[in-house]
């Protein structure tokens, strides 16, 4: 199984400087579902792990948050997409759970619902806590220079698409690669197996 961990606000839509706390809004990034898409259709399958406080502040409740994701699930769709789970931490930072990126919980929790081993399944996310949580599970880190991250734009283009050992001074885990956006991430991702990256583009069958 290919299995891929995506980050959520700012990596797949638009990030707020409050919350995403209703469906209306929630806005999905430029090219961004159907970069999903593109790498359903390369086999990946692709699963989410979020922070979502906003529920434990008590700012939006669970039926605002299945309502966000019932409108991600339907946009998806409507572009050939499909995210196979969503895995969230509604704890506030002072209930001190374990899963709350930094955290590793989220990433152990998805390895243990796949059976898959957590160093093959690559994590991309635009939040530096979405990275060090991914690293210290054990999973291959991929940056995106989206939502949190958006101001390196221009700062790191020389290190593009893979960072060498200087990362360290933006705090990233050592081995972190950079990428635009998530598009860029998944033309690189499929690049990496050139069959996937045909099936993708229409030009080998599913």
């Amino acid at each position: 199984m290919k299995l891929l961990i995506l980050d959520r606000d700012g990596t797949l839509n638009r990030s707020r400087d409050d919350y995403v706390a209703s469906a209306d809004e929630w806005e999905p990034l430029p090219g961004a579902l159907e970069a999903v898409a593109r790498l359903n259709h390369g086999g990946w399958r692709v699963v989410l792990a979020t922070n979502q406080s906003g529920i434990g502040r008590g700012m939006f409740d669970m039926v605002s948050l299945n309502a966000i994701h019932a409108k991600m699930h339907r946009s998806l769709a409507a572009v050939g997409g499909r995210v196979d789970a969503v895995f969230f931490c509604p704890h506030a930072p002072e209930d001190a759970c374990t899963c709350r990126k930094p955290s590793p919980g989220l990433f152990e929790q998805i390895g243990a619902r796949f059976g898959v081993p957590l160093d093959e399944v690559p994590a991309a996310g635009n939040a530096l806590r979405h990275v060090q949580a991914a690293a210290v599970a054990g999973c291959p880190t991929h940056l995106l220079m989206t939502g949190k991250s958006e101001h390196l734009r221009g700062q790191v283009d020389t290190l593009l698409p893979q960072a060498p050992p200087s990362t360290a001074l933006l705090g990233l885990p050592p081995g972190t690669c950079l990428h635009a956006d998530l598009a860029a991430f998944a033309d690189w991702l499929l690049a990496q197996d050139p069959t996937a990256d045909a099936r993708a583009s229409g030009l080998a069958p599913l």
